[in-house]
């Protein structure tokens, strides 16, 4: 209700009584005057100098306006020949204070974080430039906060907190309102006219006299234009496709010559001109072309003229003054790329991230055309690095698990024992300062940069509270007092003197500010300053000859000094208060070595001491003397606990004395200066920080030291990365080489040369060796291995610029200063130089890892030289130079030589050669020919020192200062363009200092920047992810289509008049067959073509009246397809097919027009399927089957509304795959409902929860969807229904359950009734458009609506022989709504209709007028889910959150019409869940629930509690192996989807979940029993990029990581006794390791070339077989070659036992599932001859458990069977048939049965002791795993991500 008074305007002079000047304020001249043309009182503010003449609201900088209105109107004029400045402080939401300002002072458009300064230039017809000109006219400023912020800063508004009017200017009032007036139409003129605007009211309005135009009177300034059209457009949302954007205002250019270039900055400009002139000018960074404009809401689009001369719209200001042609006046921004920090990015953004203004500014259609998915798509994830400004600011948490330090720019909390960061982004320059209060709820940080720049955190979410500026120089010091309620802080002012400030909390966590409470000023120095624990009112510092006690009181600070006698002299660096048990002692120290105790009451001095080193090194630590003459010990901090005192000095010892100083306790000596100590809260750790960049902690209990943090001292100069073993090369300033981890940010290794720094460094590909060169000349090898220099080389004279290896690791390269060229042979261990070309590279070059580069494929190398213009490309092997390109001669137009910067080679093919340039651009040649392939434009303000391409050639990552771009580099320019039309890139900063050298990871799943500080970059895509326009660019020709005239008038229907050809493209893209690869649709791909609809014209106008039709069904002429349609000519309704299939209209030859997918997530699309139903399964006979389907594990995140849950009877039902699952929610139990052949996509429950109906996709043979109706009672198929074409999309019953209504999906478009007395369908319709969402009116059974671009009521109407007929009305969205699309619905209080929106709005309809009369935000996504009961509305979107409004208002605000606001409706509560919410059903009262999202996750919510607890857990991808612990209490699951998952087994309940991002977890293993201690529990899983995991279940921490291979690891083993670790990768490498020290001690090759697909060992019997060993292990790979081993790796004896060899399946088709280490990339399985790589059937071998002697083997030879091989008799001794290849297999340990699944969805269990087959089914797709539990009671099936647990009978 806070909004309330503010309607529908309000008038700020007045209600602030400006006039009394009691809650406002003036300065200088500042006079009330009456104007002339006004006939009114005006304020005149006049001066010469404007910041000392003005108005202020409110009175004081403290208080706050607290204003909401979205428009902000300025009604005032500007003083002739005069400047005025107009400050505006508006807050946003997370409470950060902006300010705005407009004046014709300002030359240029400049933004900060917190600054936006936007000029007001009159520049035609005046005395000066930017000044008013005489004939200044009155003016309304209308400014749009809520745009201005979102656009130019990316922040959402909140209130207005503060408004400064500054000479000179004549001001009548400021107003504020959410509407947007038109102030040229007064009230009476637009209900004359029944014009559809907003007239400006009386009290706002200018007289205008009889006879004459407003606007020669007058101006109208509208900033930003578009923000009152299409506010939610201006914005792009990450994570959705180009079609979500909105509609985009443009000008149709005209051909013409290109005019002159216009302003450069974001300029507010009034001009005169020509009177023939243009009305709209839109500024250009480049020479504008002509325009001509047809209406007023034209469109803009980007146009080239003649000369190249190209234009990109920029974000401009509307003007309603009819007279701007003669006039002049032009409002308008230019459009600039500018970084902001971190923090200042929108709060549902990753932090680094700023958008482009432009693309914020024109709209998301016009930038996502290409751009990236998501956005942002950088975050950073960690950092390399501590200190900056200094190194001694690091802090406990209250808790003691986590430090909190700055890096440079960036704030990191480090968790102690995990070591995992958090970080907090947000300031521009070095942290000074940090504070944290003694709750952890509040941090504080000061900037190094004057005046320091404060920033106050929420600790525990880290957002920004708070942002100011203090009116000191550097901060130096921050505290807070014990409560947190006073902050205090010391610097110095600009005189030098030193100043204390305090600041007051109290208001910040109300939208208050921090509060200067008190400012004093000294003389003295202070180099630390405490806060007394037991008053916080009292402080105490100290500093160079001083120690003063401080105390603030009635809002004065004042200090005193103490006596400190003989010490007056020494320098003091730090000071603690005593323990509570001796509270009046204040603990100091100094350089000199002396600590002071001093009574702090008495003010004087108690004892002194003085630390001094040892006079002999035998001593011991007791003797160490406390008093003397000689120099002591230099101590720079220190930290006093309840018991002992905490020491650090300048000779590296971190030292613990007891309270009195009596001897030494413990010390820890460092490799330099202490700077700081802290002992943590509890006292048992010690953290320290030391002047050469290192953290660490003292344990005090177990006495052993921890490094946290190591880190350059001085910035780094380059970086090089290792692929195996997952490690990153550093050289810095600092005269140091650091190796590191990049998985775990550790420094490994460190190589420090004091007398020669080093510039440059490389790794070797394939050995563990890297070289680096140094500033001598001297390139040395250093081996990772032995830790020492390997060879050095000085054939230089002069300092490396660069080094680089060629891929294939045969050559090294050196450059130097002095021009030199090196050329290495570096395949040998000691590399060797080959030859050396003098003066051939650029003498002038800078050190950088980008000016000397290899091409991939170890061919090319390019360098700058031999001038600083050219760039040469010379043979890798032979240096003969191929080409050399002049780049100076690119530019020909600039104004000075360009030069290269930076070099890149890209993949190859195209071969591209990435040139970055000192006149900012990138050009991008040829590297055969040198010819220009395209450029991009890097804009201002430096050109990129670095440059990096990834692999596949998609991004492009440039560095210039310190922002970071990373461009969409795969996008091609489009056909229509001369120029490149590659989008603009995302912008990223956080360093402090410039970017010297950017690179991506090996895995390209991140990347890597350095400067003043290492940081490390997750890519937030999938690398084999690509965006659908990307494929727009790739050859071939569109695909198009043509539509008959039925089809073009079925369209119309929907969104009228379209172009006569649409282009139709892949999404995701289709990839060419390639040999040796899997050809076949995408992952994820579902048959249909997607239809691009950017021709799309504007809706029908007919829609806009609500046509009626009515469509009516003739009795026993179902099959006929004529229909009798009245009211409109085009064809709604379609008839039903006698056998229940849909008939097909025939268009007179035209082809059908593919189905375009609906740009909503709300329908149902099933997952590709490459597998089919099997014909003729073995089915046992009932009560005799030897499995009984005993749980299901999962949910089908990707159904839709396939939940329900009757709180009342209990009963709860929900899906996964095919199966429907009823459970007990007290007991766990469950049935399953089995017959539907393919995945389900909904249910829905009647109303009496007697009948359930659940529907699915149509299966292979079947030519329509299944739609079965329960029995709930009994829990049997009571109804099978078909009639839909492609997939239902929604269930629904009427009130009464007689009807049953279906929705049929995209491409079928079919709305269905159906009898529920008789099963028949009634009726049956073809729907003119998109539906997204079906319900019947609870009121009404004889109405259903539906909704998608509009509301659309459908009337039953029943005819005499039972049938139906439908009579439609439309009413499409309001236009003062929102172009958005309709996309969920339910019902409310009588009559109220709510629907949710694809852009988030909830709007609420009048069913009874057939009218929307409220909308609200509601979320920043497609809302997919509504529900509502009684004043509450749950709301569920794609962005993963669920929110509970009340809208107990609602029907209030119904009375009220269109009018009605929606500051009434109040978001109660709102939880994030872990997917896309997709399911949702609640009780009645709404106080629980249960919700089901795409992660296939089923939550309970309590909103009560505000809680969500998880019931139902599952997969998100595909389930590759499941592992039993040796009690069988617990299972394991590991996943494509990167997590490993344990189960407890009885309860089928997911208890701890490893998650590891961007890779897949591809086989698993549990240890045995023997391993270790018998109550420790480990599991070791492998991953797709080469690394084992071993996690510790006790601890569910990971216990150890290690690499054992450098390709996917697909099968894993321990042995018998678990101290061994057997793995295989995909190349066929097999790997022993030891799992206590992660080292790899053997690697077996022999299966080298093909895939390992199956590990097994078990224990041997001494002397069986005749081999030696004490294990007995199988590895089988895809080559159809199986070898058993025989081991004992306690004495590293491995001997093969047998080799068995089968011929490869014939030429016969074979359908299998590959394996996801073996598939295309983007391509699902599918059915190919089996010679292509990856598709034959899995080569599967298992140890027989009930004969030792025996190996089972299938999918091995050329028939699909199962082999039994004895390993005593070396043959085949049994083999049994299978109707298909197998791809899983299972062994029972107990009964002598075997489970086989087959791609054909069936699994079979074969019993060889009988020879009898019985085959089951369940599952919706290849049963890719089968596992027996080790008490062969229970198997483990899965297919995809649904995992069913069988019980085995007859054991």
């Amino acid at each position: 209700m806070a909004r309330v008074w503010q309607q529908p305007f309000l008038n700020v002079f007045r209600h602030f009584k400006v006039d009394e000047w009691k809650r406002s304020t003036k300065e200088g001249d500042v006079a009330a005057v009456t104007d002339k043309t006004l006939k009114c009182t005006v304020y005149r503010v006049r001066g010469s100098v404007s910041a000392s003449n003005y108005i202020q609201l409110p009175k004081t900088s403290t208080q706050s306006l607290g204003l909401n209105g979205r428009y902000l109107y300025v009604l005032f004029r500007p003083l002739p020949a005069k400047h005025f400045v107009i400050h505006l402080d508006v807050s946003t939401e997370d409470s950060q204070v902006i300010r705005v300002s407009f004046s014709n002072l300002f030359k240029e458009f400049k933004s900060t974080a917190t600054w936006l300064q936007f000029p007001f230039i009159c520049e035609a017809g005046t005395p000066r430039e930017g000044v008013a000109f005489p004939g200044a006219r009155w003016t309304c400023l209308q400014l749009d906060l809520h745009d201005i912020l979102l656009v130019y800063l990316h922040r959402c508004y909140s209130h207005l907190k503060g408004v400064r009017l500054c000479a000179s200017m004549l001001v009548r009032s400021l107003y504020t309102s959410d509407l947007s007036f038109d102030p040229a139409i007064t009230v009476a003129e637009a209900r004359r006219a029944k014009l559809p605007v907003t007239p400006i009211p009386r009290e706002m309005a200018f007289p205008v006299p009889k006879g004459e135009s407003w606007h020669d009177r007058y101006v109208h300034i509208r900033f930003p234009s578009g923000s009152s059209h299409a506010p939610s457009e201006l914005v792009q949302k990450s994570g959705f496709p180009p079609e979500a954007a909105g509609h985009v205002p443009r000008l149709l250019p005209s051909p013409a010559a290109c005019s002159k270039p216009a302003r450069d900055p974001r300029t507010l400009v009034v001009q005169k001109h020509d009177p023939t002139a243009s009305r709209w000018a839109p500024a250009m960074p480049r020479p504008l072309p002509e325009v001509r404009v047809s209406c007023e809401r034209s469109e803009v689009s980007s146009v080239a003229g003649p000369g190249d001369c190209s234009q990109e719209p920029s974000a401009w200001v509307e003007t309603t003054d009819e007279h701007a042609a003669s006039d002049g006046l032009h409002v308008f921004a230019h459009q600039a790329t500018e970084p902001m920090a971190p923090e200042d990015a929108a709060p549902n953004e990753p932090p680094g991230r700023k958008q482009n203004l432009p693309e914020a500014a024109l709209g998301k259609k016009r930038f996502q055309e290409g751009s990236f998915l998501p956005d942002p798509i950088l975050r950073l994830k960690g950092v390399i690095g501590f200190g900056g400004h200094s190194t001694k600011w690091a802090l406990w948490t209250p808790d003691g698990a986590a430090v909190v330090y700055p890096c440079h720019a960036i704030i990191v909390v480090l968790h102690v024992e995990t070591r995992e960061q958090r970080l907090f982004l947000g300031h521009t320059e070095k942290v000074s300062a940090l504070a944290l209060d003694g709750s952890g709820s509040l941090l504080a940080s000061a900037q190094a940069w004057p005046h320091s720049m404060l920033r106050l955190w929420d600790f525990q979410t880290g957002s920004c509270l708070a942002l100011f500026r203090s009116p000191v120089h550097t901060i130096c010091s921050l505290r807070f007092s014990n409560s947190g309620e006073l902050l205090f802080g010391v610097g110095k002012d600009r005189h030098g003197r030193t100043t204390v400030l305090v600041w007051g909390m109290a208001q910040l966590g109300r939208g208050g500010e921090a509060i200067i409470l008190a400012k004093a000023h000294s003389d003295a120095d202070v180099q630390a300053f405490q806060v007394a624990f037991f008053d916080e009112a009292r402080m105490a510092s100290c500093g160079r000859g001083s120690v003063r006690l401080w105390r603030l009181r009635g809002g004065v600070l004042r200090s005193c000094a103490v006596d400190l006698g003989e010490h007056h002299a020494l320098e003091f660096t730090d000071l603690a208060f005593g323990p509570a048990q001796d509270g009046h002692t204040l603990y100091v120290c100094s350089r000199s070595g002396h600590i002071l105790e001093i009574d702090h009451q008495r003010m004087a001095v108690r004892h002194a001491r003085r630390l001094l080193p040892l006079q002999n090194p035998c001593d011991p630590l007791a003797q160490k003397q406390t008093f003397s003459l000689s120099p002591g010990i230099a101590i720079s901090s220190l930290s006093v606990s309840q018991s002992a005192c905490a020491v650090g000095s300048e000779d590296g010892y971190l030292r613990l004395w007891p309270l009195d100083f009596s001897s030494v306790l413990l010390e820890a000596e460092h490799e330099g200066p202490v700077t700081s100590v802290r002992v943590s809260p509890g006292g048992l750790r010690v953290l320290s920080t030391t002047s050469s960049g290192h953290l660490g902690f003292l344990d005090v209990p177990s006495q052993v030291y921890s490094v946290l943090v190591r880190s350059h001292t001085a910035p780094v100069l380059a970086l090089a990365t290792e692929r195996s073993r997952g490690q990153l090369a550093t050289v810095s300033q600092d005269h140091t080489v650091r190796v590191w981890g990049l998985a775990t940010l550790q420094q490994l290794y460190d190589f420090a040369s004091p007398e020669e720094a080093p510039c440059a460094v490389a790794f070797h590909p394939t050995q563990p060796t890297f070289f680096c060169g140094f500033s001598s000349g001297a390139v040395r090898s250093f081996s990772l291995e032995a830790a020492e220099v390997l060879v050095e080389h000085r054939c230089h004279r002069g300092a490396i610029t660069g080094l680089a290896t060629s891929p294939d690791g045969r050559f090294l390269f050196s450059t130097c200063s002095r021009g030199t060229l090196a050329q290495y042979h570096s395949g040998a261990p000691r590399c060797r130089v080959l030859r050396v070309a003098a003066n051939v590279v650029c003498q002038e070059a800078c050190p950088s890892s980008s000016v000397l580069v290899v091409s991939g494929d170890s061919r090319l190398l390019a360098f700058v030289g031999p001038c600083k213009y050219t760039v040469s490309v010379v043979d890798a092997a032979s240096l003969d130079e191929l080409l050399r390109v002049d780049i100076s001669t690119l530019d020909l137009a600039g104004s000075c030589l360009d030069s290269p910067v930076a070099l890149c080679f890209g993949p190859s093919p195209p071969g591209h050669l990435l040139v970055s340039t000192s006149s900012n651009t990138i050009a991008v040649l040829d590297a055969r020919s040198g010819c220009v392939v395209r450029e991009l434009s890097c804009g201002r303000p430096a050109a990129c020192a670095s440059l990096a391409l990834s692999a596949d050639g998609r991004f492009l990552l440039t560095a210039a200062e310190r922002a970071l771009r990373l461009w969409d580099y795969a996008v091609q320019a489009g056909p229509s363009c001369q120029v490149c039309a590659t989008p603009p890139p995302q912008v990223y900063i956080g360093h402090s200092e410039p970017v010297r050298a950017v690179a991506f990871t090996p895995d390209q799943q991140q990347l890597l920047s350095v400067g003043d500080a290492i940081f490390l970059w997750d890519i937030l895509v999938p690398r084999e992810g690509r965006s659908p326009e990307s494929v727009q660019g790739a050859p071939g020709a569109p695909l198009t289509c043509e539509a008959g005239p039925d089809s073009e008038q079925l369209e119309g229907m929907a969104s009228g008049a379209r172009g006569p050809l649409q282009q139709l493209s892949m999404s995701p893209p289709a990839l060419l067959p390639r040999p040796g690869l899997c050809a076949g649709p995408p992952e994820g791909f579902d048959g249909a073509l997607f239809l691009s609809d950017e021709s799309r014209g504007p809706e029908d106008p007919h829609q806009a009246s609500g046509l009626s039709v009515m469509v009516q069904k003739e009795a026993g002429r179902a099959g006929e397809g004529a229909c009798r349609v009245t009211g409109s000519p085009r064809d709604l309704g379609r008839r039903p097919h006698p056998c229940g299939w849909p008939s097909a209209c025939s268009t007179g030859g035209a082809r059908a027009r593919p189905p375009a997918h609906p740009n909503s997530y709300r329908h149902f699309t099933a997952r590709y399927k490459a597998s089919s139903p099997a014909q003729g399964l073995s089915l046992p006979p009932a009560g005799d089957e030897r499995l009984r389907l005993k749980a299901v594990v999962g949910y089908n995140g990707n159904g839709r509304a396939n939940l329900v849950w009757r709180p009342d009877t209990g009963f709860f039902a929900y899906t996964c795959g095919c199966l429907v699952v009823v459970e007990d929610l007290h007991s766990g139990a469950q049935q399953h409902w089995l017959g539907h052949p393919e995945e389900i996509s909904t249910l829905a429950l009647s109303h009496d929860a007697q009948v359930l109906a659940s529907a699915s996709g149509r299966s292979g043979a079947a030519s329509c969807c299944q739609i079965r109706l329960w029995d709930i009672p009994r829990g049997s198929c009571r109804q099978l229904l078909c009639h839909h074409d492609t997939t239902v999309q929604a269930l629904a019953f009427s009130p009464d359950d007689r009807l049953l209504v279906t929705l049929g999906g995209y491409g079928d478009d079919t709305l269905a009734l159906w009898s529920m007395a008789t099963c028949e369908l009634v009726s049956s319709t073809r729907l003119p458009e998109p539906v997204h969402g079906v319900a019947f009116n609870p009121w009404d059974a004889g109405k259903l609506t539906c909704v998608g671009r509009g509301v659309l009521t459908l009337q039953l109407l029943w005819g005499r022989a039972g049938d139906i007929s439908l009579q439609a009305h439309r009413e499409p969205v309001p236009e003062e709504a929102g172009v958005w699309e309709l996309s969920s619905l339910c019902y409310g209080a009588t009559p109220l209709l709510y629907c949710g929106s694809s852009e988030g709005q909830v709007c609420v309809w009048d069913m009874r007028a057939d009218c929307c009369f409220l909308a609200w935000e509601a979320d920043d996504g497609e809302i997919g889910v509504l529900l509502c009961s009684g004043t509450w509305l749950v709301s569920g979107s794609n962005t993963r959150r669920l929110r509970l409004w009340d809208v107990g208002a609602v029907p209030e605000l119904r009375r009220q019409g269109s009018g009605a606001r929606s500051s009434s409706v109040f978001l109660e509560r709102e939880l994030t869940l872990d997917g896309a919410v997709v399911s949702a059903v609640f009780h009645d009262s709404m106080d629980m629930g249960v919700v089901g999202t795409t992660a296939g996750t089923l939550w309970y919510i309590s909103w009560a509690e505000g809680t969500s607890t998880r019931l139902i857990s599952g997969h998100r991808s595909k389930v590759n192996e499941v592992a039993f612990s040796p009690d069988e209490s617990h299972c394991a699951t590991c996943s494509d989807d990167g997590s490993v998952r344990v189960w407890c087994v009885a309860s089928t309940e997911l208890l701890i979940q490893f998650q590891v991002l961007n890779q897949s977890c591809l086989c698993l293993a549990w240890s045995p029993l023997s391993c270790r201690r018998p109550e420790e529990q480990y599991v070791a899983a492998g991953y797709s990029d080469g690394a084992l995991r071993i996690f510790s279940i006790p601890r569910t921490a990971v216990e150890l990581k290690m690499y054992p291979h450098v390709a996917a690891i697909t099968a894993l083993a321990f042995s018998a006794d678990g101290q061994t670790i057997v793995s295989g990768d995909k190349d066929g490498l097999v790997a022993v390791s030891h799992p206590c020290t992660g080292m790899t001690f053997r690697v077996l090759s022999d299966h080298r070339g093909a895939p390992i697909c199956t590990l097994q060992s078990t224990r041997k019997e001494c002397g069986d077989f005749g081999a030696e060993g004490t294990d007995l292990w199988l590895a089988a790979s895809g080559d159809q070659r199986v070898s058993v081993w025989a081991s004992d790796w306690l004495r590293d004896h491995c001997e093969l036992v047998d080799w068995l060899s089968f011929p490869a399946p014939g030429l016969k088709g074979v359908s299998v599932l590959a394996a996801p280490w073996a598939q295309c990339p983007g391509c699902p399985p599918c059915t190919v001859p089996p010679q292509a790589s990856g598709c034959l059937p899995p080569s599967l071998a298992a140890f027989c458990p009930w004969d030792p002697a025996l190996l089972v083997c299938t999918g091995l030879g050329v028939h699909p069977e199962v082999v039994f091989y004895s390993l005593r008799q070396k043959q085949v001794v049994e083999k049994i048939p299978l109707p298909f290849f197998a791809v899983s297999m299972s062994l029972s340990p107990g009964a002598h049965l075997v489970a086989i699944g087959f791609s054909e969805r069936m699994v079979r269990l074969l019993d060889r002791s009988s020879g009898a087959v019985q085959d089951f089914a369940g599952h919706d797709d290849s049963v890719q795993l089968c596992r027996f539990a080790p008490s062969a009671k229970l198997l483990f099936t899965a297919a995809y991500s649904e995992i069913l647990v069988w019980e085995v009978t007859g054991c």
